[in-house]
C-alpha cells in the first residue's frame, strides 16, 4: 500500500506519481477569515468565557481560510478522480464510478454545489454528522447552538461505489469522536472513526483515496488502516509537519534499522514552501 503526503499546493500535483482516485475527501477552508474561532473554545483562555478572551480571539485558524478557491479545487478533483465506468451497475449493485465527498459549513453548500456542476459533479448527495456536544461558544447563553457538521457527496453520472453490507445507510451519521490515542493536530480535525466508516463505505482495499487538504493527517491515517492507499496535500509546514511526526509517525520505518528486503510503506516526498 502505498501512502504518500506532500507538503505542497494539490495545484502542483503533476510533479508527483498520483494514481487516480476512487474516493477524494477533504475538509476545504470555510472562508471564514478572523473569526474561524468563533466557534471554538479555544476563543477563550482555559476554554472558559469567564477567563477572558485569549489570544486567538479574533484571528484566522490558517491563512488559506481567506481565499481558497473551490473551482480550483474542482478542477483538481476533475483531474485526480477516476473516470466513469461504461456502464452503471448489474440489477442490484452499485456501480464502480468513483465519488467525492466535501466537508464544508452550511453556508458554503450552495456554492459548492455550484462549482462542483462546472466541473462536471451534476449529482450530489448532503450529509450531516450530529455530535453529542457544542463547539460553540459565543452567547452560548443568548442563542441555539450548533451540534452538527456538513458534507456533500459529489458524483458524475452513475451513483458509486456502495458498500454497505446489506444495511441501509442514512444521510446522517454519528459523529464520534477519537479516544486519546489520537493526537490533537488541527483545530478543524475530523476523527480517524469517522473517515473509516466513510472509506469503507465508497471503497474497497486496494482502492486509492486522496485528501487535497489533509491538514492533521487523520484521513491517511484511517486509509491506512483500512488497506487504502492514500495520497495527500497540505500547504501548510506547520500541520504537514505535525501529521507526519504525531498523527502518521507509526507509518513510517527506519531505514537505518530496515530488515534486508522490506519494504518501506510510506513514501515520503516533501517540497517546503
Amino acid at each position: 500500500m502505498k501512502c504518500e503526503i506532500y507538503n505542497d499546493s494539490m495545484q502542483n500535483w503533476k510533479k508527483y506519481p498520483i494514481q487516480k482516485a476512487q474516493l477524494i475527501i477533504a475538509d476545504v477552508p470555510y472562508n471564514v477569515g478572523n473569526n474561524f474561532y468563533g466557534s471554538n473554545p479555544m476563543w477563550y483562555n482555559g476554554g472558559d468565557n469567564k477567563n477572558g478572551e485569549s489570544a486567538l480571539a479574533g484571528k484566522a485558524a490558517f491563512y488559506s481560510d481567506f481565499n481558497f478557491n473551490l473551482y480550483e479545487y474542482f478542477h483538481f478533483c476533475s483531474q485526480l478522480m477516476k473516470k466513469e465506468p461504461n456502464r452503471g451497475g448489474d440489477r442490484g449493485k452499485s456501480s464502480e464510478a468513483p465519488c467525492m465527498i466535501v466537508f464544508c459549513s452550511f453556508e458554503q453548500i450552495p456554492t459548492l454545489i455550484q462549482a462542483a456542476k462546472k466541473h462536471g459533479f451534476i449529482h450530489n448527495i448532503p450529509l450531516i454528522f450530529i455530535k453529542n456536544y457544542s463547539p460553540q461558544v459565543l452567547k452560548a447563553n443568548m442563542r441555539v447552538v450548533g451540534a452538527t457538521e456538513y458534507a456533500i457527496l459529489f458524483y458524475r453520472s452513475y451513483l458509486p461505489k456502495f458498500r454497505n453490507e446489506g444495511k441501509m445507510i442514512f444521510n446522517w451519521l454519528e459523529w464520534t469522536q477519537d479516544g486519546k490515542g489520537i493526537p490533537k493536530i488541527h483545530p478543524a480535525q475530523k476523527p480517524v472513526t469517522l473517515l473509516k466508516h466513510l472509506i469503507e463505505i465508497f471503497t474497497d482495499e486496494g482502492d486509492v483515496v486522496i485528501d487535497p487538504c489533509f491538514g492533521s493527517g487523520t484521513t491517511a491515517r484511517a486509509a491506512k488502516e483500512l488497506k487504502r492507499n492514500f495520497y495527500g496535500f497540505e500547504i501548510s509546514k506547520k500541520f504537514y509537519t505535525e501529521a507526519k511526526n504525531k498523527m502518521l509517525n507509526d507509518l513510517y520505518i527506519d531505514e537505518s534499522k530496515q530488515i534486508p528486503g522490506q519494504i518501506n510503506i510510506f513514501n515520503l516526498m516533501e517540497k517546503a514552501i
